[in-house]
């Protein structure tokens, strides 16, 4: 079975062609940097291997880029859409309506549309995926899978909110969690090599570091805290968002210095993060500004590592424990610096870093802990797309 995974993020479009159930990938690319003239674009399949800088302006252009390539005469790797039977799809923020991976009609697409106020950076992203995908590959099944879907096993004193209790049975106001499909997929990659090397497995925190930025505590395998909470706006410092802000600097905003309730949440979605803070929205950008002594640079770094910190922190005391922490996603993945800034000093939690190992490339689940690290520090490569198609598989399957 041929399934296309489409996964739009806010300024990024990964996307693979998988022979299920081998979860064997006959093609995979990725455009970053979308809306910059200077995006990414890739494309490589068994005999071919493609990287172009060029403009794209949106997500639409990007996808429909994808799509030509993967059906051009001399470089695709389909001769026609009916060889497609599925696409699957990663939705960012299911809400209160979907639990699970469902088949896309109407109605999904309707609510998911409702739901772009709470993520706005990616929900009318993967909408817009959609809307193109049942244009190029119209006999294919459509399928969503949600972010939010494995979060759903935090427990009630986790995902309640201290406000009036109608605002949750009525409204559905609640923690829900995002990046649900990469901390599901490293996690047990992760419990999977523990296992392996005979070392705990049961109290991990996985931190995903990309433009959006999240951190889980996952005990036994299942997700009881999360960083993001009704909207993927909390928690971490992001490329573009705040995270955790007082919510009284946005009454401030609004009542004193006449901002409206849009300009706001454009501010705290686009403006703000690792862009306010130095004028970069691009790790790699801030990397290189700090190493030529840009303050702002400089700071805004510490401040990221900072936040993290004081979320392993909390997790490892509502886990009771600290076995292993995971480093994943382009950020996590990628830069030795941020994973240096965030383990030095953290000794009491048994998080030790072998600074050599550290600043190993590799595309492969690695150790970057001291051998008498209490604490694992791993770096495991997402994989988000094989997930997503293992749930698309064995939806289709049932």
């Amino acid at each position: 079975m041929k399934i296309v995974i489409i996964n739009a993020g806010s300024s990024s479009i990964k996307y693979q062609l998988i022979e299920m159930p081998a979860a064997e990938v006959i093609c995979s690319g990725m455009i970053d940097r979308i809306g910059l003239e200077t995006s990414n674009f890739t494309y490589k399949t068994n005999s071919v291997s493609l990287e172009e800088t060029l403009p794209i302006s949106n997500h639409k252009t990007g996808l429909k880029k994808i799509a030509e390539l993967l059906m051009d005469e001399e470089k695709g790797v389909i001769k026609s859409t009916n060889e497609i039977q599925a696409v699957g799809h990663r939705v960012v923020h299911g809400g209160a309506s979907f639990s699970d991976t469902v088949m896309i009609n109407d109605e999904v697409k309707e609510k998911i549309k409702q739901l772009f106020e709470l993520a706005p950076l990616h929900n009318p992203a993967n909408l817009e995926g959609i809307v193109v995908a049942e244009d190029v590959f119209s006999s294919a099944k459509q399928v969503a899978v949600f972010d939010t879907a494995f979060h759903q096993t935090m427990p009630e004193v986790a995902y309640k909110y201290a406000i009036p209790n109608s605002l949750l049975t009525e409204n559905k106001i609640r923690v829900y969690g995002f990046h649900g499909t990469s901390h599901k997929y490293v996690s047990e990659k992760a419990i999977d090599y523990l296992k392996s090397v005979d070392k705990p497995h049961q109290n991990i925190i996985t931190v995903h570091l990309g433009n959006g930025c999240s951190i889980t505590a996952i005990k036994n395998g299942k997700s009881i805290e999360h960083s993001m909470g009704f909207s993927p706006i909390s928690g971490l410092i992001m490329g573009t968002r705040s995270g955790d802000i007082d919510p009284s600097v946005i009454f401030y905003m609004a009542k004193s210095l006449g901002y409206s309730v849009e300009e706001v949440n454009t501010l705290l979605q686009k403006q703000s993060g690792m862009l306010g803070l130095t004028g970069y929205s691009d790790l790699r950008d801030i990397e290189s500004h700090a190493s030529e002594g840009n303050k702002d640079c400089q700071l805004a770094l510490a401040m990221n590592a900072y936040r993290i910190k004081k979320y392993i922190g909390s997790y490892a005391a509502a886990l009771n424990g600290l076995d292993a922490i995971v480093f994943t996603a382009g950020i996590g993945e990628n830069s030795s610096n941020m994973r240096k800034l965030v383990c030095t000093d953290m000794e009491f939690f048994g998080i030790e870093l072998d600074n050599a190992k550290n600043e190993i490339r590799s595309k492969e689940i690695r150790e970057i802990n001291l051998q008498e690290s209490k604490t694992k520090i791993l770096v495991v490569p997402t994989n988000e797309e094989i997930e997503i198609a293992n749930q698309v598989y064995h939806l289709l399957l049932n």
